[in-house]
């Protein structure tokens, strides 16, 4: 890509950020709006990017206005009525998707592409990191903020290129992958998909565009239609014996666990992983059993030293089974689960990581058609927990929809539950007698978790 400026709709975005660093990086002029301001936009901002936050043509730099000098790229959760997406038309921009520009840079690459209606983000960055770490090299472009490396960019040597394929809006179909995981294919976008049978068929279209002599490891018990018989399949798991699982699984202190990662040619034994939860492991697997396969195909060894070291040095991803509190007088952990299986794996392993303790799960349900399509098992997963408690719909991209409320989800939930506002939240948790606290939500719960923290931990003794 030569062009010399590089114009974001829906700059704050966590896919699109990413992209805007690689050509802050690359030393183009980079600029761009979004909604709101956030962290990500003003670390942009300090990084070089102009932003504005009202939706203005005047408010666009002027050298960003030449059709010959810039390219637009934007994220399909900008309407196509937006007034400054209208003007980039009418006036002849290129105008490039996120994913459209995903793939132009990941040409030329050894892509390990993650996909799944959950589970993507941790074992994108988990691969990204057992890379960097293992191989003293790779790039990558992820969804969400890497303790590790800081942010959500890693630029690194060699040809290798981590990436998260999205789903949303087919956005992974513009991708060519060498290495695929898929950790999960549940109803979901269901707004853009229709159907689930549609959703199944662009994951079998997305295996279908895996390079011939590549990999798929597709997670045990997920079953989509293969149509490509010019690569290999291997299936993974927790601990269900196949291709790749772990086995002797011990749980330690704080919810970490040590256990022995099961690979087609080997045992790595004694593993331990540096975030705790038990689908995390089932995550490492998945990441691991990439790393494998890409070794393989370019004939190199894993090496096992490392790959343990490197194991037990991640530290996780923002938002992610993320603890603000681990003691023993209270837990508070935040995490981005908004589907209804993410939020059942979730509950699940915080009641394995602490069992005999009162759960207390807050959820934030994201977009209204996913709550009108998925009430009743958003419910049915949080009474798992002991206590729930629910806030407002957050509607990012849509306008409401008649008698679709949060309480729909409440109805249905069989242990004790409450609705409050957001703006209430750390308020009235600061009235109740909690032990573990657990926030969920893709929206802008996260807002308030420094509050949640502060009263919660005022309780530590």
């Amino acid at each position: 890509m030569q062009q010399l400026h590089y114009y974001f709709l829906g700059i704050g975005g966590i896919g699109m950020s990413a992209l805007a660093r690689y050509f802050l990086h690359a030393g183009c002029r980079v600029a761009g709006y979004d909604r709101t301001p956030t962290r990500l936009t003003a670390e942009l901002e300090q990084e070089g990017a102009e932003i504005h936050y009202e939706e203005s043509v005047e408010a666009i730099p002027l050298e960003m206005r030449n059709p010959a000098t810039t390219v637009v790229v934007y994220t399909p959760a900008v309407p196509t009525d937006h007034a400054e997406y209208r003007y980039f038309v009418e006036q002849g921009f290129r105008i490039e998707k996120r994913s459209q520009m995903l793939g132009y840079l990941s040409e030329g690459k050894r892509v390990m592409a993650v996909a799944g209606t959950h589970g993507k983000t941790t074992t994108s960055t988990l691969v990204a990191w057992l890379n960097q770490a293992v191989t003293g090299g790779g790039s990558a472009f992820l969804g969400g903020i890497s303790k590790n490396f800081s942010g959500n960019l890693v630029l690194g040597e060699g040809a290798r290129l981590a990436v998260e394929a999205d789903e949303f809006d087919r956005s992974f179909l513009r991708l060519n992958p060498d290495v695929a995981v898929i950790t999960s294919v549940d109803p979901d976008h269901l707004d853009i998909y229709g159907t689930y049978e549609a959703v199944q068929e662009a994951f079998s279209q997305f295996v279908e565009r895996i390079k011939p002599g590549g990999a798929l490891i597709l997670k045990a018990g997920v079953e989509i239609e293969l149509r490509n018989e010019q690569i290999t399949c291997y299936r993974y798991a927790y601990d269900t014996p196949c291709d790749f699982y772990a086995r002797n699984i011990r749980l330690q202190g704080g919810g970490h666990y040590c256990f022995d990662l099961v690979l087609p040619d080997r045992v790595v034994a004694d593993c331990t992983l540096g975030i705790p939860g038990w689908v995390n492991i089932e995550n490492a697997v998945a990441a691991v059993a990439s790393l494998w396969c890409m070794a393989r195909q370019e004939q190199v060894e894993l090496d096992e030293k490392k790959l343990k070291q490197a194991l037990a040095d991640f530290s996780g991803v923002k938002r992610r089974f993320e603890f603000y509190i681990n003691t023993p007088d209270q837990v508070y952990m935040d995490d981005y689960a908004h589907h209804p299986r993410e939020l059942a794996a979730a509950l699940t392993s915080v009641c394995r990581m602490f069992p005999e303790r009162h759960v207390t799960a807050v959820f934030q349900p994201h977009l209204y058609t996913r709550t009108r399509d998925l009430y009743v098992e958003f419910a049915e997963a949080l009474s798992e927990a002991d206590e729930v408690i629910l806030l407002p719909i957050y509607p990012a991209r849509e306008l409401p929809i008649e008698g679709v409320t949060t309480a729909i989800i409440a109805a249905r939930v069989t242990v004790p539950c409450r609705i409050v506002e957001r703006e209430e939240l750390a308020e009235t948790l600061g009235q109740m007698d909690t032990d573990v606290v657990v926030t969920f939500g893709a929206g802008n719960i996260d807002a308030y978790c420094e509050a949640v923290a502060e009263v919660l931990g005022r309780r530590v003794k």
